[in-house]
C-alpha cells in the first residue's frame, strides 16, 4: 500500500533523514518477530516529542508498514497494539502528518482493530482514532454524523450502556458519557423520546442532567449538560414551559453568555441557547428579560480589543481568532431572541451601534458570521415599525443587495427571504431596490435548482408587485418570460405555485393594468388559468386561480377573453355549484365583475350567462345557509332585476 506524499521530496528534508531514522525502519521488516517488536518499541520512544523525528519516519515509509503490521493476523498482540500507539504519536505531530496518515487508510485499519477481543489492542487504537478525529484536516464523515448513524448507535444500544456512566466516580468517564449524549440526542427525536425515560440507579436521565447544570459543577459540565436538555426540547421529549427548562437550562445557558466565562464558553453558550429558543415566544420573552441579556450580547462585538490596551500578544492572538466566532455566536442569538415579538425587536435595534454591526457583518470575510448576520438581519426585518424607520435610515438594502449577487446557496435563501420582507408595500426600501435592478436577480432566483430561492424568488416578485406602477408590473412579466411563468405554474411544489398564481394576481389588479397585461399576456394566462382548473390541485390553488379570474373579469376588455371563451365559462359554472364554499363564493365573484350592470355590453353578457343557466344557479344559492353565499347571490340576482 503506498501513501501519498505531500509533496515532492526536496534535497534538504533528505539531508536530514538519519541514518538511525532509517535504522528504526529497516528493523521493522525483519524476520525475527522479536526483533520487530522491540524495534517498534524503540521507535516509540524515539519520536515522542520529536516532530522532526516523526517527518523522518513518515518519509521513509514506517506508516504503510506499521498499517501492514497492525492488521496481520499472525502478529502477537503485544506488537499490534505497539504499531498502535507508535501511529498515535506519529498522528501528534503536524497536520501533514495526519494527512499522511490519511493517505494511507488508517481509519479502515483502526476501525477493523476495535473488532478485537483485546482491551489494551482496543483501546490504543481507539486513542490514535481519537487524535486522528480532533485534527481539523480530517474529514468528519468518515465517522458517524448524520441521523443514520445516530441511529445505528441507538439500535446497538448506546444510550443503555452509556448511561450508567453518567454516574461514574471519574469525572472525565462522565463527561464523555455526557458528550455522547448531547451529540446522540441533537436533532434526533427518536433517541430524545428515550432518554426521557432512561433511569440510572432510580433517577430519570433529565434529572441527572439538571444536577450536572448546577453552579458548583464544572463549566464544561454545565454547559454540555444544558445541551442534552436543549436537544431534548426542541425534539419535543421535553416541553418548552417545564421548570427544568425555564428555571435551570435557559438561564443556565444566559449565565454562559457573561463576561466572566471563557470567549469558547461564550459562543457555545449563545449558540446553544439561540438553538432552545429558536421556535418558541415564551421562551424568547424570558432569555430577552434574563440578566441584561440583550445588552450584555452587545460586549461581544468588543473583540479583539484595542491594540493599545493589549500588551500580551498571545492574548491578542486569542481575542483574534475567537472574535468572528462571538459576532456570529450574537447575531444568531439576535436573531432568535428578535424572531416573533416586537418589543425585543425594538430593544434589540436600540442597543449601541446594532444596525451598523449588521450591516458591517453582511461584508465580513467569514461565511459564518455574514450568514448569521443575515439571518438577523432577517429576524428583524419581520417589524413593520423597523422596516419603516432602522432599516431605511441605515440603508440595509444596500449590502443585502450586494450579498445577494455572489452568496452561497446557504446565505442567498436567507438574504432573499429579507429582501421579500424589505419589498412589502409599506416599506421604504421597495424603490430603491427596485431601481439596484433587483427584478432581475429575482427573476433569475426563479429558475434556481434550489426549491428555497425558486419560492423566495417570486414571492418577492409577489411582494413586489403589490400595488405596483404598470411599468414595474411589465418589467416582471418580460423578465420572467412567458415560458418561466408556465414553468412556474408546474411546478411540483405548493408553494411555488401559490406564490406564482399570488404574482399573477398582484400583476392583474387596477383596470388599466389588467387591460393592458391581458392584451399583451392574455392567451397564456388564459391557458394557464385553464390548465389549473382542470388539474388535480388543492382547494387553495384553484381558489386563488378563480380569484384571478375575477380579477380579469373586471377589466374593461379582459373580461372579453372571458365571456369568449365557452371552457372557462362552463369551469366557473362547475365552481359555483362545487361542494367547498370558499370555490362557490371565488367563482361568484367572477360572474358578479362579469354581469355588473354600470359596464358597458352588460345586457349582452347578462343574457348569454342565463342561457347557460348561470341564473338559476344563483337562485339556488340565495337560499344557501352559508351567509356569505346568500349575499353575494343575492347582490348578483340584483343586476339582472336593475
Amino acid at each position: 500500500m503506498a501513501c501519498v506524499l505531500e509533496a515532492p521530496l526536496r534535497m534538504s528534508v533528505l539531508s536530514e533523514v538519519t541514518a538511525s531514522s532509517r535504522h528504526y525502519v529497516d528493523r521493522l521488516f525483519d524476520l525475527d518477530p522479536q526483533k520487530v517488536l522491540q524495534g517498534v518499541i524503540d521507535m516509540k520512544n524515539a519520536v515522542i516529542g520529536n516532530n522532526k523525528q516523526k517527518a523522518n519516519l513518515i518519509v521513509l515509509g514506517a506508516v504503510p508498514r506499521l498499517l501492514y503490521l497492525l492488521q496481520q493476523e499472525t502478529s502477537s498482540t503485544e506488537l499490534r497494539t505497539e504499531c498502535a500507539v507508535v501511529l498515535g504519536s506519529l498522528a501528534m505531530g503536524t497536520e501533514n502528518n495526519v494527512k499522511s496518515l490519511l493517505d494511507c487508510h488508517i481509519i479502515t485499519a483502526l476501525l477493523q482493530g476495535l473488532l478485537s477481543p483485546d482491551l489494551k489492542f482496543i483501546e490504543a487504537c481507539l486513542r490514535c482514532l481519537r487524535t486522528i478525529f480532533i485534527s481539523p484536516v480530517t474529514p468528519e464523515d468518515l465517522l458517524y454524523t448524520g441521523p443514520d448513524h445516530q441511529t445505528i448507535l441507538f439500535n446497538h444500544g448506546a444510550v443503555q450502556n452509556i448511561a450508567h456512566l453518567l454516574v461514574s466516580t471519574s469525572y472525565k468517564v462522565q463527561m464523555q458519557a455526557l458528550k455522547c449524549f448531547s451529540v446522540l440526542a441533537f436533532e434526533n427525536p427518536q433517541v430524545s423520546m428515550t432518554l426521557v425515560n432512561v433511569s440510572v440507579d432510580g433517577e430519570l436521565l433529565p434529572q441527572i442532567f439538571v444536577k450536572m447544570l448546577q453552579r458548583d459543577k464544572p463549566i464544561e459540565m454545565q454547559l454540555t449538560s444544558a445541551k442534552c436538555l436543549t436537544s431534548m426540547c426542541r425534539a419535543g421529549a421535553i416541553r418548552t414551559d417545564d421548570s427544568c427548562i425555564v428555571l435551570k437550562t435557559l438561564p443556565c445557558l444566559v449565565r454562559m453568555c457573561s463576561k466572566e466565562r471563557l470567549l469558547e464558553e461564550r459562543v457555545e453558550g449563545a449558540e446553544t441557547l439561540a438553538y432552545l429558543i429558536e421556535t418558541d415566544v415564551e421562551l424568547q420573552r424570558t432569555a430577552s428579560i434574563t440578566d441584561h441579556l440583550i445588552v450584555m450580547l452587545a460586549d461581544y462585538f468588543k473583540y479583539p480589543s484595542s491594540v493599545s490596551a493589549i500588551t500580551d500578544i498571545k492574548r491578542l492572538d486569542h481575542d483574534l481568532k475567537h472574535a468572528h466566532e462571538l459576532r456570529q455566536a450574537a447575531f444568531k442569538l439576535y436573531a432568535s431572541l428578535g424572531a416573533n415579538d416586537e418589543d425585543i425587536r425594538k430593544k434589540i435595534i436600540e442597543t449601541e451601534n446594532m444596525m451598523d454591526r449588521i450591516v458591517n457583518g453582511l461584508s465580513e470575510s467569514s461565511i459564518k458570521v455574514r450568514l448569521a448576520a443575515v439571518r438577523c438581519l432577517h429576524s428583524l426585518s419581520r417589524s413593520v415599525q423597523q422596516l419603516r424607520t432602522s432599516f431605511q435610515d441605515h440603508a440595509v438594502w444596500k449590502p443585502l443587495m450586494k450579498v445577494l449577487q455572489n452568496a452561497p446557496n446557504e446565505i442567498l435563501v436567507v438574504a432573499s427571504s429579507t429582501l421579500c420582507n424589505l419589498l412589502l408595500e409599506f416599506s421604504p426600501s421597495k424603490e430603491p431596490i427596485l431601481e439596484s435592478g433587483a427584478i432581475e436577480l429575482l427573476c433569475s432566483l426563479t429558475q434556481s435548482e434550489n426549491l428555497a430561492l425558486r419560492v423566495n424568488g417570486i414571492w418577492a416578485l409577489m411582494n413586489m408587485a403589490f400595488q405596483a406602477e404598470q411599468k414595474i408590473k411589465s418589467d416582471i412579466l418580460r423578465g420572467l418570460s412567458t415560458e418561466q411563468l408556465f414553468q412556474l405554474l408546474s411546478d411540483s411544489d405548493v408553494n411555488v405555485l401559490m406564490k406564482t398564481l399570488g404574482l399573477l394576481r398582484n400583476l392583474l389588479s387596477t383596470r388599466p393594468h389588467i387591460d393592458h397585461i391581458m392584451s399583451t399576456h392574455g392567451k397564456q394566462i388564459m391557458q394557464a388559468v385553464t390548465l389549473i382548473l382542470e388539474g388535480e390541485h388543492n382547494i387553495e390553488v384553484k381558489e386563488q386561480t378563480l380569484c384571478i379570474l375575477a380579477n380579469i373579469a373586471d377589466g374593461t376588455t379582459a373580461k372579453e377573453l372571458i365571456m369568449t371563451n365557452d371552457d372557462i365559462l362552463q369551469k366557473i359554472k362547475y365552481y359555483m355549484s362545487h361542494s367547498n364554499a370558499k370555490l362557490q363564493l371565488a367563482a361568484m365573484f367572477c360572474i358578479s365583475n362579469l354581469i355588473w350592470n354600470e359596464e358597458e355590453g352588460s345586457q349582452e353578457r347578462q343574457d348569454k350567462l342565463r342561457d347557460m343557466g348561470i341564473v338559476d344557479i344563483l337562485h339556488k344559492l340565495s337560499q344557501s345557509s352559508d351567509p356569505n353565499l346568500c349575499d353575494k347571490a343575492k347582490t348578483a340576482l340584483q343586476q339582472y332585476l336593475a
